[in-house]
């Protein structure tokens, strides 16, 4: 079968640096030129984590896109699918993490549909140094909307990238606008109207910092991370962003289909916003749980919806026992309801003490 045009693209011959996650980790860069949002030329940035051992058996890789105010820094999660023979790869999209340079306003984007560069080119890598490996997806929160958008568009006119997956994860998907109904309506317009003039004005409302401090060891979690990669009170909201976010909700509500089984992960219960307190180490302090619930049956195709008991908003970087919980669901369902990968080992964490991997610099 013929390949698709492969540009954008990393360097060719590829050049893997060690990467900032330290041993194991190594990460390229793409070069995605110009900006279409008028600000310095952007790159996206594809880390990779190798297995050591070949488990045997047909290949598998992951490619895992982060959030908002995010960036690719879960070591346990890529070390819990290598561990289980997947080479894992995870891309730090333009201006977030890795990715961001001087003349770059953090996350800031006005079409979802512009992130189809990196990820055809990450899929591109993905696909060249795993010889064609079967390719499962990973998203998480902000990511989770962005990426089923991108394999619809796959399925509809790119069928080639399309047919090297095989399956789509979603961490607390941003499946639709949380807080009153007034923002999801006139809020939604205002949004609009403003990113028509002022794309990169900051909407005024910052996030709340309780959910980063719920994470972060240096505040009431137990996770390192680069706080000028992902500060414990967010990154501030573009209008551009914003407005691009609501379409692409917009899209989803009309009905999507990403053409793989799809698995979504969330907490069984939010706790919305505010300062921390205890209550939201064992919630969605992001998002609202029953509006993904609500909107999961939009992807089309094979959907498994799996709350987790006391999740955090990532729930991969919840606390035992729904870490644990988390990624046992997810063991079960790459086993289970993915047909190219239904031989392959299940995804399972490091025995440290719990059955989940222990985080980096993680306190007991």
């Amino acid at each position: 079968m013929p390949r698709s045009d492969r540009t954008p693209t990393a360097a060719s011959p590829l050049e893997w640096s060690p990467d900032i996650l330290g041993d194991g980790f190594t990460c390229t860069t793409v070069d995605l030129g110009d900006d279409p949002d008028g600000e310095a030329a952007i790159v996206a940035t594809l880390v990779r984590h190798r297995r050591d051992v070949d488990t045997g058996g047909p290949r598998a890789a992951v490619l895992y896109v982060h959030g908002f105010t995010d960036y690719f820094f879960q070591a346990p999660l890529a070390e819990a699918f290598a561990a289980a023979g997947f080479d894992f790869f995870a891309l730090d999209l333009r201006k977030c993490g890795r990715s961001r340079r001087p003349g770059h306003t953090p996350h800031h984007i006005t079409d979802l549909a512009a992130y189809d560069a990196e990820l055809n080119a990450a899929l591109d890598v993905v696909d060249e140094v795993t010889d064609g490996a079967a390719v499962v997806l990973a998203a998480h929160s902000t990511g989770g909307i962005i990426v089923p958008l991108w394999l619809d568009r796959l399925r509809r006119a790119d069928p080639v990238r399309h047919d090297r997956v095989t399956g789509l994860v979603l961490n607390s998907p941003w499946f639709d606008l949380q807080g009153p109904p007034g923002l999801r309506s006139y809020g939604t317009v205002l949004a609009h109207a403003v990113a028509r003039v002022a794309p990169a004005r900051a909407v005024p409302q910052r996030l709340p910092g309780g959910y980063g401090e719920s994470l972060h060891a240096s505040a009431h979690g137990e996770w390192e991370y680069d706080l000028d990669l992902k500060p414990l009170g967010g990154f501030p909201v573009t209008f551009g962003f914003l407005s691009a976010v609501r379409r692409g909700h917009a899209e989803l509500h009309r009905g999507i289909d990403v053409g793989v089984p799809s698995l979504v992960l969330r907490s069984d219960r939010s706790a919305l916003g505010g300062p921390y307190r205890t209550e939201i180490d064992s919630a969605d302090a992001v998002l609202d749980v029953e509006q993904i619930a609500r909107w999961s049956g939009c992807l089309g195709n094979r959907v498994t919806v799996v709350p987790i008991p006391g999740a955090r908003h990532d729930v991969f970087l919840s606390r035992v026992p729904a870490r644990d919980t988390a990624y046992a669901e997810l063991s079960r369902w790459l086993t289970s309801a993915t047909p190219t990968l239904s031989e392959r080992r299940s995804v399972h964490a490091p025995d440290a003490g719990s059955q989940s991997p222990t985080p980096s610099g993680a306190h007991p």
